[in-house]
């Protein structure tokens, strides 16, 4: 982690989701959901003693190839000491481990569109490492970013599956690395909404990416198909309509507002970062869908500029960053449909521009 950053410790799976779990009767249920919940502290407060501390950067290895992902799965074994048993690197063939393939197809695919669209090479732009550990803990109900690695956990079976499965939870946390080498947004309030949005923007579009969707025919879900059968839902989040991701008797209803008439004041899950992400995410949908055409290439493209242009602020908010991709739309497009799509998407949600 370089000097100066944030201390990141960043799930996919909100705090409200699994508290509303371990509220469940059945033990099935809030178990993993309870033991899930004190992992996450446990780590978030160790990464917060390692930053103090001072761990040291990442270095691309002496010999790595540019351009090229330098990726390395390990193995936990349900234990949760990382990064865990090495089990497969860079360049080796498919085990018959589903997960760990997963994983690694999943980097690849992150790395590739940062690299494709964006000519970034790697989380930190200068070839990072990737690494990956699979199957952590027993029943984590998880994945997460720590500032240098990925960490995925198998899910209970019961409300959520295997978390290696939608390409664009992999692409999501990911993303937070991106953030934490950029803009470094703090994880509290807008700024954290913000931080969790960016990271739901570039995880469709890794998506989109590897399906070769348009805007149009993507589906605009974070996490489809990782939430089992017995669950009313399609996803954790939907971009297309925030609040509409699930509706289940266990889990309630995805609380997610899609415009500012709805934002969510709330003290919880560091001021409702996972919540009020819903509404720069639906500014993005609409600049897209409004753009036509492969999202990564004009809107994608404008919100990469203001993550890596160095003028987002650390504790930005939803008015800042509008402000900035209007004016990121406008130097890299001029006066044309990018500018006209960028401003109404925000004007839409609610979200001023100055």
């Amino acid at each position: 982690m370089v000097p100066g950053m944030t201390p990141v410790f960043c799930t996919i799976v909100p705090p409200h989701v699994l508290d509303q779990l371990a509220r469940a009767e059945d033990p099935r249920l809030s178990g993993p959901a309870r033991r899930t919940l004190q992992r996450d502290a446990f780590e978030r407060t160790q990464r917060r003693l390692t930053t103090v501390i001072g761990a040291a950067a990442v270095a691309p290895p002496t010999g790595a190839e540019s351009g090229k992902p330098n990726r390395t799965i390990y193995d936990a074994r349900h234990r949760t000491t990382l990064p865990g048993k090495k089990v497969r690197a860079e360049g080796e063939e498919p085990g018959r481990d589903a997960t760990v393939n997963r994983a690694y197809a999943g980097l690849g695919a992150t790395y590739e569109l940062f690299l494709t669209a964006f000519a970034r090479d790697s989380i930190d732009g200068s070839g990072l490492p990737l690494d990956a550990t699979v199957h952590y803990e027993e029943d984590y109900n998880n994945a997460f970013w720590n500032g240098e690695q990925m960490v995925f956990g198998d899910g209970d079976g019961e409300i959520f599956l295997d978390f290696t499965i939608p390409v664009d939870v992999i692409g999501h946390e990911l993303a937070h690395g991106v953030t934490q080498y950029t803009a470094n947004l703090a994880y509290f309030g807008q700024s954290g909404a913000l931080n969790e949005s960016l990271s739901d923007v570039f995880g469709s579009l890794i998506k989109q990416y590897t399906l070769g969707q348009t805007a149009t025919e993507a589906d605009w879900l974070i996490g489809a198909g990782l939430l089992a059968p017995r669950v009313t839902g399609t996803a954790l989040r939907s971009m297309k309509e925030p609040g509409t991701a699930y509706d289940d008797d266990v889990l309630g209803k995805d609380p997610q507002p899609a415009t500012m008439d709805d934002y969510v004041h709330t003290g919880r899950d560091n001021g409702g970062v996972h919540i009020n992400s819903g509404i720069p995410n639906h500014a993005f949908y609409l600049a897209a869908t409004a753009l036509g055409g492969h999202a990564w290439e004009r809107a994608g493209r404008v919100w990469y500029d203001v993550l890596t242009g160095g003028e987002l602020h650390e504790d930005a908010l939803f008015t800042d960053f509008a402000t900035l991709t209007v004016k990121a739309a406008r130097a890299r497009y001029g006066e044309g449909d990018e500018l006209t799509a960028v401003s109404k998407a925000w004007e839409q949600v609610g979200v001023r521009t100055l």
